[in-house]
């Protein structure tokens, strides 16, 4: 027993010694440092690796090494939603600082023309860490990359410095970082416990990895939609770095990956001199780990494909973009199958490879600074060939979506102009100032390509993330790559957002056409100030103008508000809205009168979103930032714990985002909820659960694809074949159903990355969106899923009791940029009675 006892009191001992490391543990070895500047454990109080950093003592040691650095100078670019700082450290030497900006200029200037220079020029690296804050060994291993590049006295730093300008981003993801860090931070022991079942291993949701509204931000840097990413890309564009690296962590069990990524994934618009240098900065990662005897692998798992990605996006930018993913301690030690797993081993792996990665820099600076100067000199070349050719897109009935599209064509350094004037081109009509032009003869060519084409043929069938992303489909905006320069007018160079107006004052009543994009904001406002409001389910003419399906009705009788008041308030909201009200003096139209049955009376929206353990939390955030950012729709995040003695009589709406389902009591409670007259909307794998629970009577096509001839070898290359990534479909819509008021077109770009494939309704008007035949429109699908795709539809509305259930297939708010179906989910809202 004595034994036993000494045994167990060894391996704790062990255990905890193991996440008790020197300084010296990190560094390179016989480094020697300046000792006026500060360590990391001098500001913070604890060894790095000791304790999880969090956000605020992370800012507070980056301000104390650039007080003391005359290496170092920190910017602060802006807020998360929670208020935290996104700093930037520019590292280089002293000498470099005092000409920083001559330094950029002549950088920038040789990708417009100018000399390559590459024989005196530094290189600029822009190394970031932990976008997924649950991820945390890169933001915690950023403490030690700066303090050694600013207290390092090694001649081979000071080269570095003297050829390279680092822009240093030591945590892209603030707010994900300090949930991570408080999680485990308050769950860690005095004597570490390395069970994986230990709490700290195990996060509540919606866990650590994204930002305040949970959402994934690598995949956020194309569509620029967070406020993370938009000073992020600023700095990119400012910059345009020739090295940019992304520090995440994978699964426990895995080792540490480095790219390139799987050779057959990369986009066919990445040069191939770009996986070739990647492969050649590879070599210094190799060495450095095997060095200190770390694990790794490389051309397997990722790939460069989705330009959404921060190890992506470089690639069609003239850089090359570098991912690591470290297995993660997901703690402070875990066991693994590679032995224990400590979080100090996680950091030091870290930062070994972002100092291998700027020895790589260094050494192969002029071969990148090459590269560089030669993808824009060939783009330029390739962009003068097309000649007059351009892009036009636009609606004539939303400026809002069209501006939204055109203000990511502005963050990304795209050029854009006016049109001259209204014309019409392959059958879809373009209005001076809702549209806009894009030559292709620019800098950014190779990126418009990126943005704006529809691909449906690849070299693989298997994909990281995404295959399909173009953004005027996402905006369900109209466009044509058969434009000509002929067309456009003034560059635009101060893009604003068209000013709402209500064009009189009216005694009788005003008109709200449904189509701009914030059109719900609007009605959500006059709702919530307890206003009348009505909506038109047929078209009509008045004062020469043509009302479409869901014209709002606001009288001026019988209101909480006097004539005057009313108009006030709707002019203030019309200037929120960024849209126009019409002031009418009379009831008569040709067609539905104002006073007409066909006119609908609208409820205050009273939603409540189901939220918590089992939701997925990517979409259930979604919903939240769309309805509180954009919208300023007041929504009850309910937590499916609290279902049970929750009053959902206080609501008229609830949202389920995708899950597997709820447990049986949440389950009747809800159906019981729905009967009384509510509205449950349900999103992709939640109507599994409606149609096992006899919510909504749901039928779906079954796809069975036989394994002929697959080895064992390709077994999970085969079924990830079956697999929709995400991809953009045709759909035929039924305008004059409510659920599509608003749309100008009778087709819908959708956004699909399920294999739920459902059955029509036998009655046609049920039917109100429907994939049209052949719908892919852009990405990859399998042949057989095609085919059962097919003629299927992506929603069905179904009644029970008093009320309806709304089932969509797919996500219609899918990562915040897909404009064009956020207001299918508005009307099932707004609408929910007519429905």
């Amino acid at each position: 027993m004595k034994k036993l006892i000494i045994l167990c009191f060894l391996i704790v001992s062990s255990v905890n010694s193991q996440n008790k490391v020197e300084l010296s543990y990190y560094l390179p070895e016989h480094s020697t440092y300046n000792p006026a500047i500060p360590t990391p454990e001098s500001i913070i109080r604890h060894q790095v690796g000791e304790w999880h950093i969090t956000h605020d003592k992370l800012v507070q040691y980056m301000y104390a090494l650039a007080e003391a650095s005359d290496r170092i100078n920190i910017e602060d670019r802006g807020s998360t939603f929670e208020g935290r700082p996104l700093l930037l450290l520019t590292i280089t030497s002293p000498e470099n600082h005092s000409r920083i900006e001559a330094i950029r200029t002549a950088h920038i200037g040789a990708t417009e023309g100018g000399s390559a220079d590459v024989a005196a020029r530094p290189i600029v690296v822009y190394q970031g860490f932990s976008i997924h804050g649950n991820e945390p060994s890169g933001a915690n291993a950023s403490m030690l990359v700066a303090y050694h590049l600013a207290a390092s006295t090694n001649s081979q730093v000071e080269s570095l410095l003297e050829n390279a300008v680092i822009l240093f981003d030591p945590s892209f993801n603030p707010d994900g970082l300090q949930r991570f860090a408080y999680w485990a931070n308050t769950n860690k022991s005095i004597h570490l416990n390395s069970d994986p079942n230990d709490r700290e291993y195990r996060e509540v949701w919606p866990g650590g990895r994204t930002n305040h509204y949970w959402f994934d931000m690598n995949r956020d840097w194309l569509p620029v939609q967070l406020p993370e990413s938009r000073v992020r890309i600023n700095t990119f564009h400012k910059w345009l770095p020739n090295v940019l690296t992304d520090h995440h962590e994978m699964g426990t069990n895995a080792t540490f990956f480095f790219q390139p990524g799987i050779p057959s994934r990369t986009h066919p618009l990445t040069p191939k001199m770009n996986q070739t240098l990647t492969a050649e900065i590879g070599k210094f990662h190799a060495k450095a780990l095997d060095k200190i005897g770390s694990l790794y692998y490389t051309e397997e798992s990722y790939d460069d494909f989705y330009y959404g990605k921060g190890s992506t996006f470089p690639d069609i930018n003239g850089g090359i973009g570098i991912l690591f993913e470290q297995a993660s301690s997901r703690g402070h030690i875990q066991q693994s199958s590679n032995g224990i797993l400590t979080f100090p081993f996680t950091i030091r792996n870290q930062l070994t490879a972002a100092l291998s990665t700027l020895e790589a820099a260094n050494a192969l600076r002029q071969e990148i600074l090459s590269y560089q100067h030669n993808f824009f000199k060939k783009a330029k070349e390739e962009g003068r060939k097309q000649g007059s050719k351009a892009i036009v897109f636009g609606n004539e009935k939303d400026a809002a979506r069209t501006y939204h599209l055109a203000e990511i064509l502005n963050r990304h350094n795209i050029k854009f102009h006016e049109i001259k004037q209204d014309f019409t081109l392959d059958g879809k009509r373009f209005k001076k100032g809702n549209s806009y032009i894009v030559p292709k003869n620019q800098k950014n060519t190779r990126l418009i390509n990126a943005m704006f084409e529809k691909r449906t043929n690849f070299q693989d069938s298997l994909f990281y993330d995404i295959s399909a992303w173009t953004f005027p489909l996402a905006f369900n905006l109209d466009y044509s790559e058969n434009a000509t320069t002929a067309n456009a007018g003034a560059e635009v160079t101060d893009l604003q957002m068209k000013s709402g107006m209500v064009s009189s004052k009216s005694n009788y009543a005003y008109l709200m056409e449904w189509h701009e994009y914030y059109s719900p904001k609007a009605l959500n406002s006059i709702l919530n100030k307890g206003l009348r409001a009505k909506v038109a389910l047929k078209q009509f003419n008045m004062n020469g103008k043509a009302y479409d399906y869901g014209t709002i009705l606001i009288p001026v009788q019988n209101q909480v508000l006097n004539t005057g008041d009313l108009y006030t308030f709707l002019q203030k909201t019309a200037q929120q809205s960024h849209l126009t009200i019409d002031a009418v003096s009379t009831g008569i139209t040709e067609g539905i009168d104002l006073g007409s049955n066909n006119f609908r009376a609208l409820n205050k929206a009273k939603i409540a979103l189901v939220v918590g353990s089992g939701i997925r939390s990517y979409d259930a955030g979604e919903i939240w930032h769309l309805f509180d950012t954009r919208f300023g729709i007041t929504v009850t995040k309910l937590d499916v714990k609290t279902i049970g003695r929750a009053d959902l009589g206080k609501y008229n709406t609830i949202i389920i985002p995708s899950t597997s389902g709820l447990e049986d009591g949440h389950t009747k409670k809800i159906k019981s909820w729905v009967q009384q007259g509510g509205t449950l909307i349900a999103y992709r794998s939640t109507l599994n659960w409606l149609k096992k629970n006899e919510l909504a009577k749901l039928e779906f096509k079954k796809v069975d694809v036989p394994a002929k001839d697959v080895s064992y070898e390709d077994r999970s290359n085969f079924r990830g074949a079956q697999v929709i990534g995400g991809a953009i479909f045709d759909a035929e819509v039924d305008r004059s159903h409510p659920i599509n008021f608003g749309n100008t077109r009778n087709n819908i770009a959708l956004f699909r990355n399920t294999t739920l494939f459902m059955k029509p309704d036998k009655s046609s008007y049920n039917n109100p969106i429907r994939y049209t035949k052949n719908p892919i429109l852009s990405g990859y699908i399998s042949k057989p899923n095609l085919d059962s795709l097919s003629m299927t539809v992506p929603l069905q509305i179904k009644g029970l009791g008093r009320g309806k259930v709304v089932a969509f297939t797919d996500n219609t708010n899918f990562r915040a940029f897909w404009y064009g179906t956020n207001k299918l989910l508005l009307n099932a809202i707004f609408f929910r009675k007519e429905l």
